[in-house]
């Protein structure tokens, strides 16, 4: 019987509801706490196969993931189609390969991360593995609330795919500036913008 992960996700305490402050630096009245999903194995394992299954028969030599979660999640799927991962840094603003690693030319990629909404890190980590001499063939997320309208030139791929609407900064509806502003990774609350 097929796992129903929005259930998963809900009964993980994943999914919060308020006004937060993405790290996109857009608001939305949902967030996904991916460290409720890192944190339980079973869960992780569940969409991590996702993935790694809508992406076996692609020639996949390399499963990639950016720091944090991502590290974590291309772990997973690497090991569940049985292949090497690579983890994508940080270092003076850039995303890049640290710690001496290099990879073979022409390595077939595929990149891993937790939450999509913009698509900013999936495009970073693209940068980086091509610098490095690999071949990006698609990207594979835990979860997808990108808006329909983002070109992502590869094959993308979301293990749970969700309607969650975001705002910039400046155009924050009057309903949601009402709510108490909270940038997730911190318990503070931050004065509402709008």
């Amino acid at each position: 019987m097929p796992v129903d992960l929005g259930k998963l996700l809900e009964s993980s305490g994943a999914i919060l509801r308020g006004h937060f402050l993405l790290a996109s630096g857009r608001h939305s009245e949902v967030y996904f706490e991916k460290f409720r999903i890192l944190e339980q194995p079973a869960v992780l394992s569940a969409l991590c196969g996702e993935i790694a299954t809508h992406y076996k028969d692609a020639g996949i030599e390399l499963v990639a993931g950016p720091t944090t979660g991502g590290i974590i999640i291309a772990f997973e799927v690497a090991r569940q189609m049985g292949l090497p991962s690579v983890y994508i840094e940080t270092e003076n603003g850039l995303r890049t390969l640290r710690r001496n690693k290099t990879l073979a030319s022409g390595v077939r990629t595929l990149i891993v991360d937790d939450v999509l909404t913009t698509g900013g890190s999936l495009f970073d980590s693209r940068k980086a593995i091509e610098t490095a001499g690999g071949s990006v063939v698609g990207y594979g997320v835990l979860v997808d609330r990108s808006a329909p309208d983002i070109d992502f030139q590869l094959p993308l791929f979301g293990a749970h795919r969700v309607e969650a609407e975001s705002f910039a900064a400046d155009a924050v509806p009057d309903w949601l500036a009402a709510v108490p502003l909270v940038k997730p990774g911190t318990s503070a609350q931050m004065k509402s913008s709008g």
